[in-house]
Protein backbone atom coordinates (compact mmCIF):
# COMPACT_ATOMS: atom_id res chain seq x y z
CA UNK A 1 0.00 0.00 0.00
CA UNK A 2 1.42 3.22 -0.79
CA UNK A 3 1.52 5.81 1.97
CA UNK A 4 -0.01 9.17 0.24
CA UNK A 5 0.53 12.64 1.86
CA UNK A 6 -2.32 15.03 2.11
CA UNK A 7 -0.40 18.27 1.18
CA UNK A 8 1.70 18.95 -2.12
CA UNK A 9 4.90 20.37 -2.42
CA UNK A 10 3.23 23.46 -3.99
CA UNK A 11 0.96 23.44 -0.95
CA UNK A 12 3.56 23.12 1.76
CA UNK A 13 5.64 26.04 -0.78
CA UNK A 14 3.06 28.06 0.01
CA UNK A 15 1.98 27.64 3.75
CA UNK A 16 5.91 27.94 4.53
CA UNK A 17 5.45 31.65 3.22
CA UNK A 18 3.67 32.00 6.90
CA UNK A 19 4.87 28.87 9.21
CA UNK A 20 8.06 27.88 8.95
CA UNK A 21 9.07 24.63 9.23
CA UNK A 22 8.42 21.92 11.33
CA UNK A 23 5.14 22.44 11.34
CA UNK A 24 2.75 19.47 12.81
CA UNK A 25 -0.41 19.27 10.41
CA UNK A 26 -3.77 17.87 10.39
CA UNK A 27 -6.10 16.48 8.07
CA UNK A 28 -9.83 17.86 8.98
CA UNK A 29 -11.30 16.12 6.33
CA UNK A 30 -9.56 12.77 6.97
CA UNK A 31 -10.22 13.20 10.56
CA UNK A 32 -14.17 13.34 9.86
CA UNK A 33 -14.44 10.61 7.61
CA UNK A 34 -12.97 8.47 10.18
CA UNK A 35 -14.79 9.71 13.15
CA UNK A 36 -18.61 8.90 10.60
CA UNK A 37 -16.86 5.53 9.80
CA UNK A 38 -16.31 4.73 13.81
CA UNK A 39 -19.94 6.10 14.60
CA UNK A 40 -21.25 3.57 11.76
CA UNK A 41 -19.41 0.55 13.22
CA UNK A 42 -20.76 0.59 16.10
CA UNK A 43 -24.08 2.16 15.46
CA UNK A 44 -25.67 -1.23 16.54
CA UNK A 45 -25.19 -0.37 20.19
CA UNK A 46 -27.32 2.01 21.38
CA UNK A 47 -25.32 3.50 24.28
CA UNK A 48 -22.11 3.42 22.20
CA UNK A 49 -19.85 6.40 22.87
CA UNK A 50 -16.11 7.11 21.82
CA UNK A 51 -14.08 8.92 24.62
CA UNK A 52 -11.05 10.19 23.01
CA UNK A 53 -7.46 9.65 24.13
CA UNK A 54 -6.45 13.15 25.09
CA UNK A 55 -3.50 12.23 25.42
CA UNK A 56 -2.69 11.38 22.06
CA UNK A 57 -3.13 14.89 20.76
CA UNK A 58 -4.30 17.01 23.31
CA UNK A 59 -5.09 19.81 20.89
CA UNK A 60 -8.61 21.90 21.83
CA UNK A 61 -9.10 22.65 17.95
CA UNK A 62 -9.12 18.91 16.73
CA UNK A 63 -11.01 17.66 20.18
CA UNK A 64 -13.57 20.23 18.95
CA UNK A 65 -13.98 18.71 15.12
CA UNK A 66 -14.39 15.35 17.52
CA UNK A 67 -16.99 15.95 19.64
CA UNK A 68 -19.03 17.31 16.64
CA UNK A 69 -19.97 13.63 16.33
CA UNK A 70 -20.48 12.83 20.28
CA UNK A 71 -17.19 12.00 21.81
CA UNK A 72 -16.12 12.86 24.84
CA UNK A 73 -12.35 12.42 26.31
CA UNK A 74 -10.44 9.92 28.07
CA UNK A 75 -8.21 12.22 30.32
CA UNK A 76 -5.51 10.67 32.89
CA UNK A 77 -4.41 13.96 34.39
CA UNK A 78 -5.04 17.11 36.17
CA UNK A 79 -4.47 19.26 32.76
CA UNK A 80 -6.58 16.56 30.78
CA UNK A 81 -9.24 17.08 33.09
CA UNK A 82 -9.01 21.17 32.47
CA UNK A 83 -8.55 20.96 28.65
CA UNK A 84 -11.64 18.79 28.35
CA UNK A 85 -13.75 21.31 30.66
CA UNK A 86 -12.04 24.40 29.00
CA UNK A 87 -13.60 23.08 25.51
CA UNK A 88 -17.11 22.40 27.32
CA UNK A 89 -16.61 18.48 27.34
CA UNK A 90 -17.99 18.08 30.87
CA UNK A 91 -19.79 15.26 33.34
CA UNK A 92 -19.79 11.57 32.04
CA UNK A 93 -18.46 13.04 28.67
CA UNK A 94 -15.15 12.65 30.88
CA UNK A 95 -13.98 9.29 31.43
CA UNK A 96 -11.04 9.27 33.90
CA UNK A 97 -8.82 6.65 33.52
CA UNK A 98 -5.30 7.74 35.75
CA UNK A 99 -3.04 5.66 38.02
CA UNK A 100 -0.92 6.40 40.57
CA UNK A 101 -3.41 9.41 41.27
CA UNK A 102 -3.10 12.49 43.16
CA UNK A 103 -5.95 13.31 46.04
CA UNK A 104 -6.82 16.99 44.15
CA UNK A 105 -6.94 15.18 40.75
CA UNK A 106 -9.94 12.67 42.19
CA UNK A 107 -11.02 15.86 43.82
CA UNK A 108 -10.86 17.78 40.00
CA UNK A 109 -12.51 14.71 38.27
CA UNK A 110 -15.32 14.84 40.52
CA UNK A 111 -16.19 18.36 40.72
CA UNK A 112 -16.55 17.77 37.18
CA UNK A 113 -18.97 15.04 37.66
CA UNK A 114 -16.34 12.81 35.28
CA UNK A 115 -16.32 9.10 35.33
CA UNK A 116 -14.08 7.89 37.27
CA UNK A 117 -12.06 4.54 36.11
CA UNK A 118 -10.20 2.71 38.81
CA UNK A 119 -6.71 1.19 38.79
CA UNK A 120 -6.68 0.19 41.69
CA UNK A 121 -8.39 -1.87 44.38
CA UNK A 122 -6.79 0.17 47.29
CA UNK A 123 -7.83 3.16 45.55
CA UNK A 124 -11.69 2.78 46.65
CA UNK A 125 -10.91 3.65 50.12
CA UNK A 126 -7.95 6.70 48.42
CA UNK A 127 -11.12 8.22 46.44
CA UNK A 128 -13.57 7.78 49.23
CA UNK A 129 -11.20 9.61 51.62
CA UNK A 130 -9.99 12.63 49.38
CA UNK A 131 -13.17 12.96 47.28
CA UNK A 132 -16.27 10.30 47.88
CA UNK A 133 -17.33 7.85 46.49
CA UNK A 134 -19.77 8.69 43.50
CA UNK A 135 -22.92 6.78 42.25
CA UNK A 136 -21.15 5.66 39.07
CA UNK A 137 -17.99 4.43 39.01
CA UNK A 138 -15.96 2.39 36.62
CA UNK A 139 -13.02 -0.39 37.15
CA UNK A 140 -10.27 -1.46 35.19
CA UNK A 141 -8.87 -5.24 35.40
CA UNK A 142 -5.95 -6.51 34.38
CA UNK A 143 -6.35 -10.35 33.55
CA UNK A 144 -2.87 -10.99 34.59
CA UNK A 145 -0.37 -13.71 32.42
CA UNK A 146 0.11 -12.64 28.59
CA UNK A 147 -2.82 -11.97 26.02
CA UNK A 148 -2.44 -13.75 22.96
CA UNK A 149 -4.11 -13.26 19.41
CA UNK A 150 -3.55 -16.06 16.58
CA UNK A 151 -0.69 -14.26 15.49
CA UNK A 152 1.19 -15.18 18.60
CA UNK A 153 1.96 -13.04 22.21
CA UNK A 154 0.71 -9.46 21.48
CA UNK A 155 1.46 -8.12 25.12
CA UNK A 156 2.39 -9.06 28.49
CA UNK A 157 -0.49 -7.87 30.91
CA UNK A 158 0.75 -9.64 33.72
CA UNK A 159 4.15 -7.34 33.60
CA UNK A 160 1.78 -3.89 33.37
CA UNK A 161 1.36 -1.33 36.30
CA UNK A 162 -2.36 -1.66 35.76
CA UNK A 163 -5.64 -2.33 36.72
CA UNK A 164 -7.48 -4.61 39.30
CA UNK A 165 -6.83 -8.54 39.63
CA UNK A 166 -10.21 -10.94 38.98
CA UNK A 167 -10.60 -11.54 42.92
CA UNK A 168 -10.06 -7.86 43.61
CA UNK A 169 -12.74 -6.65 41.00
CA UNK A 170 -15.18 -9.17 42.57
CA UNK A 171 -14.55 -7.67 46.19
CA UNK A 172 -14.13 -4.23 45.18
CA UNK A 173 -17.47 -4.36 43.21
CA UNK A 174 -19.34 -5.69 46.63
CA UNK A 175 -17.65 -2.70 48.63
CA UNK A 176 -18.73 -0.22 45.85
CA UNK A 177 -22.28 -0.92 45.96
CA UNK A 178 -22.47 -1.63 49.73
CA UNK A 179 -20.70 2.36 49.44
CA UNK A 180 -23.75 3.54 47.25
CA UNK A 181 -22.13 2.98 43.74
CA UNK A 182 -25.50 2.39 41.88
CA UNK A 183 -23.88 2.05 38.13
CA UNK A 184 -20.91 0.21 37.60
CA UNK A 185 -18.67 -0.07 34.38
CA UNK A 186 -15.68 -2.38 33.57
CA UNK A 187 -12.44 -1.43 31.33
CA UNK A 188 -9.25 -3.43 29.91
CA UNK A 189 -6.52 -2.52 27.82
CA UNK A 190 -4.38 -5.48 27.12
CA UNK A 191 -2.84 -4.27 24.04
CA UNK A 192 -1.74 -1.43 22.00
CA UNK A 193 -0.85 -0.69 18.59
CA UNK A 194 -2.59 -3.57 17.13
CA UNK A 195 -2.94 -4.39 13.31
CA UNK A 196 -5.40 -6.68 13.32
CA UNK A 197 -9.54 -6.98 13.11
CA UNK A 198 -8.88 -9.82 16.11
CA UNK A 199 -8.07 -7.62 18.91
CA UNK A 200 -11.36 -5.72 19.72
CA UNK A 201 -13.22 -8.82 19.44
CA UNK A 202 -10.91 -11.08 21.95
CA UNK A 203 -11.00 -8.82 24.44
CA UNK A 204 -14.63 -7.76 24.50
CA UNK A 205 -15.09 -11.41 24.94
CA UNK A 206 -12.84 -11.11 27.95
CA UNK A 207 -14.24 -8.38 29.44
CA UNK A 208 -17.92 -9.69 28.54
CA UNK A 209 -17.06 -13.07 30.82
CA UNK A 210 -15.91 -11.10 33.54
CA UNK A 211 -18.77 -8.62 33.55
CA UNK A 212 -21.02 -11.94 33.74
CA UNK A 213 -19.24 -13.72 36.17
CA UNK A 214 -19.31 -10.32 38.39
CA UNK A 215 -23.08 -10.12 37.57
CA UNK A 216 -23.33 -13.80 39.03
CA UNK A 217 -20.71 -13.45 42.28
CA UNK A 218 -21.76 -10.06 43.56
CA UNK A 219 -25.77 -9.17 42.06
CA UNK A 220 -23.65 -6.33 40.08
CA UNK A 221 -25.21 -5.57 36.34
CA UNK A 222 -22.28 -4.03 34.65
CA UNK A 223 -23.88 -1.17 32.30
CA UNK A 224 -21.08 0.03 30.67
CA UNK A 225 -17.78 -2.00 29.57
CA UNK A 226 -14.60 0.40 28.09
CA UNK A 227 -13.15 -1.50 25.41
CA UNK A 228 -10.04 0.74 25.95
CA UNK A 229 -7.87 2.01 23.12
CA UNK A 230 -5.30 -0.60 20.92
CA UNK A 231 -6.65 -0.42 17.64
CA UNK A 232 -3.99 0.62 15.57
CA UNK A 233 -2.54 1.99 12.35
CA UNK A 234 -0.33 0.58 9.94
CA UNK A 235 2.97 2.78 9.80
CA UNK A 236 4.76 0.52 7.10
CA UNK A 237 3.05 0.64 3.91
CA UNK A 238 3.09 -2.95 3.16
CA UNK A 239 0.80 -3.54 6.75
CA UNK A 240 -3.07 -3.86 5.68
CA UNK A 241 -5.13 -1.05 7.51
CA UNK A 242 -7.84 -2.26 9.89
CA UNK A 243 -11.17 -2.34 8.98
CA UNK A 244 -13.39 -0.79 11.67
CA UNK A 245 -16.80 -2.29 10.24
CA UNK A 246 -15.15 -5.78 10.60
CA UNK A 247 -14.20 -5.03 14.26
CA UNK A 248 -17.50 -3.72 15.04
CA UNK A 249 -19.42 -6.69 13.48
CA UNK A 250 -16.59 -8.87 15.71
CA UNK A 251 -17.69 -7.19 18.94
CA UNK A 252 -21.58 -7.61 18.54
CA UNK A 253 -21.19 -11.39 17.80
CA UNK A 254 -19.37 -11.72 20.64
CA UNK A 255 -22.19 -9.59 22.25
CA UNK A 256 -25.28 -11.17 21.53
CA UNK A 257 -22.89 -14.34 22.42
CA UNK A 258 -21.93 -13.73 25.83
CA UNK A 259 -23.77 -11.34 27.21
CA UNK A 260 -27.20 -11.27 25.71
CA UNK A 261 -27.92 -14.68 27.27
CA UNK A 262 -26.88 -13.57 30.65
CA UNK A 263 -28.89 -10.85 30.67
CA UNK A 264 -26.81 -7.89 30.10
CA UNK A 265 -28.01 -7.26 26.48
CA UNK A 266 -28.58 -3.23 27.27
CA UNK A 267 -24.91 -3.25 28.18
CA UNK A 268 -23.08 0.29 26.40
CA UNK A 269 -20.07 -0.53 24.68
CA UNK A 270 -17.50 2.45 25.43
CA UNK A 271 -14.14 3.29 23.50
CA UNK A 272 -10.74 4.78 23.96
CA UNK A 273 -9.56 5.21 20.70
CA UNK A 274 -6.51 8.21 20.07
CA UNK A 275 -4.01 6.92 17.55
CA UNK A 276 -6.61 4.86 15.71
CA UNK A 277 -8.87 8.64 15.77
CA UNK A 278 -5.85 10.66 14.65
CA UNK A 279 -2.62 9.20 14.11
CA UNK A 280 -2.66 8.86 10.04
CA UNK A 281 -4.25 11.99 9.50
CA UNK A 282 -1.18 13.99 10.77
CA UNK A 283 2.55 14.21 9.68
CA UNK A 284 5.01 16.62 10.74
CA UNK A 285 6.58 18.71 7.50
CA UNK A 286 10.51 19.69 8.00
CA UNK A 287 12.98 20.88 5.45
CA UNK A 288 16.73 19.46 4.79
CA UNK A 289 18.81 21.55 5.87
CA UNK A 290 22.53 19.75 5.41
CA UNK A 291 24.03 16.61 3.92
CA UNK A 292 26.90 15.14 5.52
CA UNK A 293 28.89 12.51 4.06
CA UNK A 294 31.21 10.47 5.93
CA UNK A 295 31.16 6.59 7.17
CA UNK A 296 27.11 7.26 5.89
CA UNK A 297 25.14 9.37 4.56
CA UNK A 298 23.23 11.93 6.95
CA UNK A 299 20.41 14.64 5.84
CA UNK A 300 20.15 16.96 9.05
CA UNK A 301 16.10 18.44 9.26
CA UNK A 302 15.08 21.29 10.97
CA UNK A 303 12.67 18.92 12.66
CA UNK A 304 14.11 17.05 15.55
CA UNK A 305 13.44 14.66 17.98
CA UNK A 306 11.70 17.01 20.19
CA UNK A 307 9.30 16.88 17.74
CA UNK A 308 8.72 13.65 17.23
CA UNK A 309 10.33 10.77 19.42
CA UNK A 310 8.92 7.91 18.79
CA UNK A 311 11.61 6.74 16.70
CA UNK A 312 14.38 7.46 18.83
CA UNK A 313 12.80 6.28 21.80
CA UNK A 314 11.02 2.96 20.45
CA UNK A 315 12.72 2.28 17.69
CA UNK A 316 9.27 3.16 15.61
CA UNK A 317 8.86 2.90 12.10
CA UNK A 318 7.63 6.62 10.29
CA UNK A 319 7.31 6.85 6.65
CA UNK A 320 9.06 9.60 4.49
CA UNK A 321 8.22 11.54 1.85
CA UNK A 322 10.71 13.61 -0.08
CA UNK A 323 7.71 16.47 -1.31
CA UNK A 324 7.79 16.44 -5.23
CA UNK A 325 10.10 13.25 -5.26
CA UNK A 326 6.94 11.05 -5.09
CA UNK A 327 7.55 8.86 -8.14
CA UNK A 328 11.53 9.24 -8.10
CA UNK A 329 13.03 5.71 -7.59
CA UNK A 330 14.57 5.15 -3.74
CA UNK A 331 17.95 4.31 -4.73
CA UNK A 332 19.54 6.61 -2.04
CA UNK A 333 20.32 4.98 1.63
CA UNK A 334 20.05 7.83 4.52
CA UNK A 335 20.09 8.26 8.05
CA UNK A 336 17.62 11.21 8.66
CA UNK A 337 18.57 13.23 11.98
CA UNK A 338 17.79 16.00 13.91
CA UNK A 339 20.03 18.60 15.58
CA UNK A 340 19.89 16.81 19.17
CA UNK A 341 22.96 16.11 20.59
CA UNK A 342 21.85 12.19 21.08
CA UNK A 343 22.54 9.87 18.34
CA UNK A 344 19.27 8.36 19.15
CA UNK A 345 17.75 12.13 17.50
CA UNK A 346 16.98 9.95 13.79
CA UNK A 347 13.38 9.56 12.18
CA UNK A 348 15.48 6.86 9.91
CA UNK A 349 18.36 5.07 9.89
CA UNK A 350 19.75 3.28 6.52
CA UNK A 351 16.32 4.50 4.67
CA UNK A 352 15.79 3.76 0.75
CA UNK A 353 14.70 7.00 -0.31
CA UNK A 354 15.05 9.39 -3.65
CA UNK A 355 18.01 11.78 -3.97
CA UNK A 356 17.51 14.55 -1.36
CA UNK A 357 19.11 18.33 -1.54
CA UNK A 358 19.33 20.83 1.01
CA UNK A 359 16.08 22.52 0.85
CA UNK A 360 13.81 19.61 -0.03
CA UNK A 361 10.80 19.00 2.32
CA UNK A 362 10.50 15.98 3.99
CA UNK A 363 6.98 14.44 4.96
CA UNK A 364 6.84 12.41 8.00
CA UNK A 365 3.45 10.42 7.91
CA UNK A 366 1.35 9.05 10.86
CA UNK A 367 2.68 11.56 13.28
CA UNK A 368 -1.11 13.16 14.50
CA UNK A 369 -1.23 10.48 17.31
CA UNK A 370 1.50 10.71 19.94
CA UNK A 371 3.43 12.64 17.75
CA UNK A 372 3.41 16.72 18.79
CA UNK A 373 2.27 15.38 22.52
CA UNK A 374 5.44 13.39 23.33
CA UNK A 375 7.54 16.55 22.27
CA UNK A 376 9.97 17.85 24.77
CA UNK A 377 12.61 20.26 25.48
CA UNK A 378 16.08 18.83 25.79
CA UNK A 379 18.83 21.45 24.17
CA UNK A 380 16.61 24.24 24.51
CA UNK A 381 14.49 23.02 21.21
CA UNK A 382 11.23 24.74 21.08
CA UNK A 383 8.30 23.03 19.97
CA UNK A 384 6.45 23.50 16.53
CA UNK A 385 3.14 25.33 15.18
CA UNK A 386 0.39 22.62 15.10
CA UNK A 387 -1.60 23.24 11.55
CA UNK A 388 -4.75 21.95 10.85
CA UNK A 389 -5.65 21.71 6.89
CA UNK A 390 -9.28 22.53 7.04
CA UNK A 391 -12.11 20.98 4.86
CA UNK A 392 -12.09 23.65 2.16
CA UNK A 393 -8.26 23.21 1.40
CA UNK A 394 -7.16 26.86 3.93
CA UNK A 395 -5.12 26.40 6.09
CA UNK A 396 -5.84 27.07 10.37
CA UNK A 397 -3.04 27.47 12.54
CA UNK A 398 -4.31 25.36 16.06
CA UNK A 399 -1.42 26.21 18.35
CA UNK A 400 1.52 28.80 17.78
CA UNK A 401 5.41 27.71 17.59
CA UNK A 402 6.86 28.07 21.18
CA UNK A 403 9.21 31.00 21.68
CA UNK A 404 11.91 31.26 23.60
CA UNK A 405 9.59 33.65 26.46
CA UNK A 406 8.23 30.40 26.79
CA UNK A 407 11.00 28.45 27.32
CA UNK A 408 12.00 30.50 29.97
CA UNK A 409 8.55 31.27 31.39
CA UNK A 410 9.13 29.04 34.72
CA UNK A 411 12.22 31.38 35.47
CA UNK A 412 9.36 34.13 35.39
CA UNK A 413 10.16 34.80 39.54
CA UNK A 414 13.78 35.35 38.76
CA UNK A 415 15.37 39.04 37.85
CA UNK A 416 17.52 37.88 35.35
CA UNK A 417 14.36 36.61 33.17
CA UNK A 418 11.82 39.29 33.62
CA UNK A 419 10.31 41.13 31.08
Amino acid sequence: MKKEPFLTLEEVKEITKTYPTPFHIYDEKGIRENVRQLKEAFSWNPGFKEYFAVKATPNPFLIQILNEYGCGCDCSSMTELMLSDAVGIRGQDIMFSSNATPAEEFVYARKLGAIINLDDFTHIRFLEECAGIPETISCRYNPGGVFQMSNGIMDNPGDAKYGFTAEQLSDGFRILKEKGVKHFGLHAFLASNTVTNEYYPLLAEVLFEIAVKLKEETGVSVEFINLSGGIGIPYHPDQQPNNIYEIGKGVQEVYHRVLVPAGLGDVAIYTELGRFMLGPYGALVTQAVHQKHIYKEYIGCDACAANLMRPAVYGAYHHITVLGKEDAPCDHKYDVTGALCENSDKFAIDRMLPEIEVNDYLYIHDTGAHGFSMGYNYNGKLRSAELLKQEDGTIRMIRRAETPKDYFATFDFCPLFKG
